[in-house]
């Protein structure tokens, strides 16, 4: 299984670096998100929920910056580095779309999670 897992993240790594470099928001499923987790050393995982959510759990150790808080943009460039991919989630998905559309016209490698972190606990229940 996790073979299976890993061979699709390493397809969809092939193929989305073989297409020409935009700045368009991309999405990615929370199964392709665990090969990314599970194979690269250091991650850019940018969870933009409230703090009050935060307590509620998060996803690994995510860079935590509030969409709707004060000075999102400046607090993702002191953050984030422009070079690397990023990760974005939220509860559902619908902050993290938004972010990860902002942040891909800033010339971010961005990735929405589809889903957020509801479809990441009911994928990774035990």
């Amino acid at each position: 299984m996790k073979r299976d897992i890993f061979l699709v993240g390493l397809f969809l790594t092939v193929v989305l670096s073989c297409k020409p470099q935009t700045n368009e928001a991309k999405d990615i499923t929370v199964e392709n998100l665990q090969v990314v987790l599970e194979n690269e050393d250091k991650v850019q995982l940018l969870d933009v929920r409230t703090p009050q959510e935060w307590a509620e759990g998060v996803i690994k150790e995510p860079i935590k910056i509030d969409i709707t808080g004060d000075d999102f943009e400046g607090k993702v460039l002191e953050k984030l580095d422009k070079s690397q991919p990023v990760y974005i989630y939220c509860r559902s998905g619908g902050r993290s779309k938004k972010a990860t559309e902002l942040l891909a016209k800033k010339g971010y490698k961005a990735y929405n999670v589809l889903g957020g972190i509801l479809e990441w606990e009911e994928k990774n229940k035990e």
